[in-house]
């Protein structure tokens, strides 16, 4: 991978998860709800089978999505982190503005 590839996804995915984490936190007005949510939008991430399968056999699923997860490259866990870093970037900022008094938020 690219250096510069890395560093723009790496800037990629904080933005874009932090933006939608800051939306449906000010929407749902919840700080910390994309922070439970981010483990299965990653696993949808990673995984390389149909939604419905999870359902239909999950035992074979979740165990073939592990072994996607622990083959992952350094540099696409990074990456991920950075989304996962994002989300948590948003829910702070969010409490932080609900504390100093912004009722939009």
């Amino acid at each position: 991978m690219d250096i510069v590839q890395f560093a723009v996804s790496i800037l990629l995915f904080f933005v874009l998860f932090f933006g939608i984490s800051f939306l449906l936190n000010m929407v749902l007005r919840m700080s910390w709800f994309m922070l439970f949510v981010f483990p299965l939008i990653v696993l949808l991430i990673v995984d390389d089978f149909p939604l419905n399968r999870y359902f239909r056999e999950p035992g074979g699923a979740l165990s073939d999505v592990w072994s996607s997860i622990l083959a992952l490259s350094v540099f696409d866990i990074i990456i991920l982190l950075s989304g996962f870093l994002g989300t948590l970037a948003a829910g702070i900022v969010i409490r932080l503005l609900r504390k100093n008094g912004y009722q939009m938020f």
